[in-house]
């Protein structure tokens, strides 16, 4: 058995100028950090031949059992097998830490733990920006999904990055020299409320994609908060600046499309900043999912019981990237030693 994970992620900064149909003519940047929450999958060969009916089971929201990949209906899963060049004697489980739709990349996090699982499964070791490449190249060309480039970086990678878009297999990620104590101040300021919302990324970014020329200055400003925000987390001031231009890209966000916000998210919002909140954003795509506020601590009481009916999770920033965290082929190894020694 091969059991790996990959960490979800937020965006704080420049989200939309990691889509090709941006970056490729202009440039894109993207400042985020992975988070202390993930997706898990494990995979194990299945000796099916002669003892079951089925070659090949999977596991997430449902359960199957199919005799051959083509009727395997979780597309992903399906396709990535293929991918990887399994066709049959196989079983995968997915889980994860919180809920999908939620905006916090777990589709990507759920593709890169699937195939580093797969390809460890094979032997191979593929990790860090390969699979990132991998993974991106996968969901948008072989699954024909409109997904950006941030999320599977972020998955693969890890950390808390600026994250520069070249071309779709030409990336740069940077880390931010942020001393612990910075860190430590940034994250008890942070606090992300479920809204109960829960929408498709994809429905959501084909409809801003429609408009990606006409918000052409607007994805430039909101690329160039990436380093502002960059040198109000590394230089010595106040943070209150990082919430503040959090509510100026909230702004800029949601003037990208009229999908972007619901009125149950702005209502969140104004009653978080009547609180005290001094700026946030929706995370993700848009259309529900998590709000992320900058709360400076001494208001955090007042906002908590503000959206006392959603839950508040706190997270962790600059988690590692997907990793096998249980390779059971290297435990079998010692005894085959063994066998060969007795034999």
């Amino acid at each position: 058995m091969i059991i790996t994970r990959a960490p979800l992620r937020v965006s704080f900064f420049g989200g939309g100028t990691d889509y090709p149909s941006h970056f490729l003519a202009n440039g894109g940047a993207v400042l985020g950090s992975a988070i202390d929450q993930y997706a898990f999958m494990t995979a194990s060969r299945l000796k099916s031949e002669g003892l079951l009916d089925y070659s090949i089971r999977c596991s997430y929201r449902e359960i199957e059992h199919v005799k051959t990949l083509d009727e395997l209906k979780h597309v992903p899963l399906r396709e990535a097998l293929r991918y990887c060049g399994f066709d049959r004697d196989v079983e995968l489980h997915h889980i994860a830490d919180l809920p999908a739709k939620t905006g916090l990349g777990s589709s990507s996090s759920f593709v890169v733990s699937l195939l580093q699982a797969l390809h460890k499964l094979a032997g191979r070791d593929v990790g860090g920006l390969e699979l990132a490449y991998q993974a991106i190249n996968f969901e948008r060309n072989i699954l024909g999904e409109s997904v950006g480039c941030q999320d599977q970086t972020f998955a693969a990678l890890g950390g808390f990055n600026v994250i520069e878009f070249r071309r779709e297999d030409d990336i740069s990620v940077t880390p931010l020299p942020v001393t612990p104590a910075r860190m430590a101040e940034l994250e008890g300021q942070l606090m992300m409320f479920y809204s109960g919302v829960t929408r498709k990324a994809e429905d959501v970014v084909r409809t801003q994609l429609t408009r990606v020329d006409d918000n052409k200055e607007r994805y430039l400003r909101m690329r160039r908060q990436v380093d502002k925000a960059y040198d109000i987390l590394t230089g010595g001031g106040s943070l209150a600046a990082f919430g503040a231009l959090l509510d100026e890209a909230w702004t800029e966000k949601k003037a990208l499309h009229s999908v972007i916000s619901v009125p149950a998210i702005d209502d969140m919002y104004e009653r978080a900043k009547a609180a005290g909140a001094i700026g946030g954003k929706l995370l993700g795509a848009g259309g529900g999912g998590f709000l992320m506020l900058f709360v400076p601590p001494e208001r955090q009481a007042e906002v908590e019981a503000a959206l006392r009916d959603h839950r508040l999770v706190r997270p962790q920033l600059a988690a590692p990237g997907s990793s096998v965290i249980f390779d059971g082929m290297k435990l079998r190894a010692p005894v085959a030693e063994l066998r060969k020694v007795a034999g």
